[in-house]
């Protein structure tokens, strides 16, 4: 088969708006006939749709994944001298959050085979001034919420699930959202539930919490020109809410067909070369946000892919801590050695709903050429 015969893209989000688009339209009218474009009643409807998936009783629209964390901790009152842990491995947001309340970051590593955050780490980086830990549901698996859980209540500290990457993932049965004090989440497009924008919700059971990230999102109001607190402009769109409800109806069916997917992929890459796979994680399901793969070729890899026509992603290659960005938090080299380590083996096969088999057997066979050979 020539390189030309089958393009793979990482993500094709027109596949994905060609499959609901009668229905979109649809939605996107009904906003437009109704005119209600800020926080109008798709808002509510996807809101309560999306707290009976996380099994919680109150969700929060809001603008994007970053400010479902950034408000779900000005919700809490992390303020500027306090400290909230998060893992090393995960994407910058988790930390700008933070820092975005006037707070610190303090990192820790990752368990190397799950790439989840290592609950063993936590309780050491605990100070008298840490207030909250945000374990990130990272790839598409659930962090060990039960060592979190137990660490926390032992501490006193919430606990704020960034699920990102984690739409309809669970643990121990428990959804994904439903298991800390917040749970956070971003509808950016190329996540399971995407929008065709930014977007993002916060879950809670607290119905004080909800009622303040309610206030907090829009201008501090409790009421028209009556404003409690300093808020922001934070709102998810009605727009978005209305894309997103129609989406919401197939969450379950697209994160089978993930599932299915990343079974082929283990079947047709079984033994191929140095090629690693992401361990399960213990007592999580897995939706496959990603479908990721080690090997210390990796950047050969990706190029001899992009030559075959197959797009990859790289999560994410240079750490938060050796961001310059995060200069002043005093790390260096082989201080997170786990994340460090698969900053330079991680790469992101194809990975969406509507990959076909064809497509999939394509990227299964040119993984296996670049490593001088056919499929087992």
């Amino acid at each position: 088969m020539s390189s030309t015969a089958v393009r793979v893209p990482f993500f094709d989000a027109a596949a994905q708006q060609r499959s609901v688009r009668a229905e979109v339209l649809a939605a996107v009218e009904e906003v437009l006939e109704g005119a209600h474009f800020i926080l109008g009643p798709q808002v509510g409807e996807l809101e309560r749709a999306f707290a009976e998936l996380a099994g919680v009783a109150h969700a929060v629209g809001v603008s994007s994944g970053l400010d479902a964390l950034r408000l779900a901790l000005a919700a809490l009152g992390v303020q500027p001298g306090d400290e909230v842990i998060l893992p090393a491995n995960t994407y910058i947001a988790t930390a700008m959050a933070v820092s975005a309340v006037g707070a610190r970051p303090v990192l820790v590593d990752c368990d190397p085979g799950t790439y989840l955050i290592d609950p063993r780490q936590i309780e050491p980086a605990i100070t008298p001034r840490t207030r909250a830990v945000i374990p990130v549901h990272l790839t598409g698996q659930a962090a060990d919420m039960d060592a979190i859980g137990e660490l926390a209540r032992a501490h006193g500290l919430w606990v704020v699930e960034d699920a990102a990457q984690a739409h309809g993932a669970s643990f121990g049965g428990r959804p994904c959202g439903a298991m800390g004090t917040l749970g956070c989440f971003s509808f950016y497009p190329s996540k399971n539930l995407g929008a065709c924008g930014d977007a993002g919700m916060v879950t809670t059971g607290d119905r004080g919490l909800a009622g303040r990230l309610q206030r907090l999102r829009n201008y501090g109001e409790d009421g028209k020109y009556h404003h409690v607190e300093k808020g922001t402009n934070a709102r998810l769109d009605t727009l978005q809410a209305a894309v997103l409800l129609v989406k919401l109806r197939r969450l379950a069916a697209w994160n089978d067909a993930r599932r299915e997917h990343a079974a082929t992929y283990r079947r047709l890459l079984a033994g191929v070369g140095d090629l690693g796979f992401q361990a399960a994680a213990p007592g999580s399901t897995h939706v496959y946000h990603l479908f990721v793969v080690e090997t210390a070729q990796r950047d050969r890899l990706r190029e001899h892919l992009l030559a075959a026509a197959v797009q990859t992603g790289v999560h994410y290659p240079v750490p938060i801590h050796l961001q310059p960005a995060y200069q002043d938090l005093g790390h260096k080299p082989g201080d997170f050695p786990s994340t460090e380590r698969l900053a330079s083996r991680m790469l992101s096969l194809p990975m969406y709903p509507e990959l076909r088999p064809d497509q999939l057997a394509y990227v299964a066979d040119q993984v296996a050429r670049f490593f001088g050979g056919s499929r087992p």
